[in-house]
């Protein structure tokens, strides 16, 4: 006999909400996104302060990167 998964209320809700606000903005993360920081601002009260935290290497960008302290491949020995 097969079970069906069970649900749970709660996130099925948060999953409901998520959709919603996908809905409304026509699932453009950066409208979103853009959104969430306006509403954060208006009330005064910052969520989120990013603090330095930057990737490697943004996104987008193709390039190698260089380790140090790595032994060469066994062709280059």
């Amino acid at each position: 006999m097969i079970q069906k998964p069970k649900t749970d209320p709660i996130v099925d809700g948060i999953h409901a909400v998520r959709c919603e606000i996908s809905d409304r903005f026509g699932g453009d993360v950066r409208a979103i996104a853009a959104d969430a920081n306006a509403r954060m601002l208006a009330s005064g009260c910052l969520i989120w302060e990013p603090t330095g935290n930057h990737p490697m290497q943004p996104s987008g960008e193709v390039g190698r990167v260089e380790v140090d302290d790595q032994p060469s491949p066994p062709a280059d020995r």
